[in-house]
This record gives structure tokens, sequence and C-alpha cells, in this order.
């Protein structure tokens, strides 16, 4: 196993900045998840621990080893890629003990981890035959199992499993963390998915335009997200975000304004005490959607809950839960109920939010307070 330091990378192409200064330091047997929307410099970051791209400025650690100019034979990592970049001519054998036999190793090394990465991921089955003959998953777990033969000190896989359909993307992601589970190995893992994001974890970098804006644990992320970027980017659905005013009227609450009326969503004493002497500043109110539900619905104490009324405009039943879909300060908003909510599109709605878990960000700078 290995730690894995970045100390202020950059990275141009042209006069183009790609990676803008991270730095981030990724302990032994760690599974740390960089996420982001596309083009937001995840995959060329992965690129530079790997050795595939070189860096304009700034260092890059594997273990104790400063590797900015060793290639990447001599780094000891190993990456899996989202398009399996398999040998199609070559056996699914041929393909897993492929790199051991251009290093030259003994062959009865060779036959030993072919049997233990094949027994680990269910493919003894499939060794002799071709990649044409596979299907996507059992194509990305021969890739891992290529990767797996050669015991390195990180793993790194770029969207691995972007290519498969929504049940094997689930299944394998289970696969991935079981692995890493018994491997105990360091894993730097791209995606653009979220939800993958914060199920794979121990730690994400949600990276955006080439910076790190937060890198923390998926709790962390969620529940206390350093900004509106990262508040609007992680979780599924998005954080609801409205804006509103401070008022202080009986004490302080945020005035959220819009055609069918003035909604005053009363603050507790810590939020209260971060808007103080703020009386009218525009504020961004965050309400994850599973805090807006039915009336009843929350655990939280009584000084906590506040009921208001809305109509709503869509109804969206997902099996376990209803997603209900209305308009609070001029934005659309989600609401997670239970399904036996019977409610029309168009009609009013008592919704129950649990203010103890709001969020408040800064109207201009959009940090949270």
């Amino acid at each position: 196993m290995a730690k894995v330091e970045l100390r202020d990378v950059w990275k141009k192409f042209g006069n183009v900045e790609v990676i803008k200064g991270v730095s981030i330091d990724l302990d032994d047997g760690e599974f740390v998840v960089l996420v982001g929307p596309s083009g937001c410099g995840k995959s060329t970051l992965l690129n530079l621990i790997a050795g595939l791209e070189t860096l304009t400025s700034g260092e890059i650690r594997i273990g104790d080893t400063l590797v900015n100019d060793v290639p990447p034979k001599d780094r000891n990592i190993a990456m899996v890629f989202q398009s399996y970049a398999l040998y199609p001519t070559k056996t699914v054998q041929e393909n897993i003990t492929f790199g051991m036999q251009t290093r030259g190793v003994d062959r009865a090394v060779q036959d030993k981890a072919l049997a233990d990465v094949s027994q680990l991921l269910h493919i003894e089955q499939l060794l002799d035959r071709k990649p044409g003959q596979l299907s996507g998953g059992q194509r990305q777990r021969v890739a891992m199992g290529r990767a797996l033969v050669r015991n390195p000190d990180v793993f790194l896989f770029d969207e691995p499993l972007s290519n498969l359909d929504a049940k094997l993307r689930i299944e394998m992601r289970t696969e991935v963390k079981k692995l890493h589970l018994r491997l105990g190995k360091t894993i730097v893992y791209v995606t653009h998915d979220q939800i993958e994001a914060m199920t794979l974890a121990s730690r994400i970098a949600v990276m955006d335009n080439g910076h790190v804006r937060q890198f923390g644990t998926p709790e962390e992320i969620y529940e206390n997200p350093v900004d509106l970027f990262v508040a609007g980017f992680m979780g599924s659905p998005s954080m609801n975000i409205v804006k509103g005013k401070v008022v202080n009227e009986d004490g302080y609450a945020i005035a959220v304004t819009d055609e069918e009326g003035t909604i005053r969503f009363p603050l507790g004493s810590e939020q209260a005490a971060k808007v103080k002497g703020r009386e009218g500043e525009e504020i961004h109110l965050g309400l994850r959607p599973e805090t807006i539900t039915h009336v009843g619905a929350h655990g939280a104490p009584q000084s906590d809950l506040f009921v208001f009324e809305r109509a709503v405009d869509v109804v969206e039943p997902t099996g376990p839960d209803t997603m209900l879909v209305f308009t609070l300060g001029g934005m659309e908003a989600i609401a997670r109920v239970r399904p036996e909510e019977r409610v029309r599109p168009g009609e009013t709605f008592r919704f129950e939010v649990n203010m103890g878990k709001a969020k408040l960000f800064d109207g201009k700078t959009g940090m949270r307070l």
C-alpha cells in the first residue's frame, strides 16, 4: 500500500489551465473518489498521478517517492479504464497475464496470480473466452483482473462503470467496494456520478473548473457542503436552493417570496447567530428533499419543525418514496414524502420542514455560513 500526496499541482494545455493548484493527501489504503461535472479536470488529475500527463508545476508523491519524472511503468500503479482496453484476439487468461509475460515473470507465479484473481472476481469459467464473447460486466471484471495481478501500490479507476447499464452498475459498484475491503489497497477513482462517489468513497474530492472545491468524507460533504456548487452537485435529487432575505420579526427568519406569497422560514439559535446583523441581505436557503416531507414524518425536536403550504406541480412516484415538485421562491423545489400521501398536481399540500437541517449560504460569495 502507499499514500499519495499532491502539492500545488498545476496542469496547462497551451494557455488553458486545466488543473489549478490542487493539494490533497490520500492515506494508505484509502478509497478516494474524484467527482465533478464533465470537463472539471478529474480525469486529467488521475492521468497526472498515473504519469500519462506531465505536470506543469507542483509535486506528486507515491509513498515516499517523488514521481514527477518517473515514467508510468515505474510508479507501481495499475489503471482500469472506461473502455476496458482488452486485446480482442487474446483470451481472458492471456489478457490478464500479458503484462506479466512481457516482464518475464516466472510461469508458476503467473499461474498463481491468475488463479487468485479469477477466483476473487468469479471469472474462472471465462478464462478461455475472448472479449467479444463477454458481457460488459464480465469485460470489466477482466480489466480489473489484469490490474490486480500487478499487485500495485495504487489502483487508478477512470469511470470504469459508465458503459454498463443501471442494474449492472449497481452490482459492479458493490463488487468494487468488496474488492477494496479485501485488498486494502489505495484507490483513486474518477466518476461524474455522485451516487457512485457517495457509496464507494472513504473520502471525496469534489472538483469544478480545475479546483478541488471540497475534500472530505461522504457524510461531511453531504451534510455540510462548503459552498453552493457542492450543495447543488452532491445528492440525488440535489439540494433545493432558494433565495430569501434575512428578517428579524420576533426572531430571525429567511423570508422567501414568490407568486403564492411570502413564507418566513424560522431559524434556530445557531443559525440566527450566523445572520445576526444581516437584516435585509440576500441569503440562499438550502434544504435537502428529505428534510421537506409530510407532516409527522420527522423525529426531530418540535422546535426545529416548520409547516407551510404550497401547490404541487408534479407528482413523481419512485416506489419507496414519492417526489413532490413545487415552486418555492420562483425556483423548482422537490420534497420526499411517503407513497401513502395521496396528492394530485394542482392540489395544495402541507409540507413539514426540519429547519435544524437547513443550510445557509452567502448571497454574494455562495459560501456556507
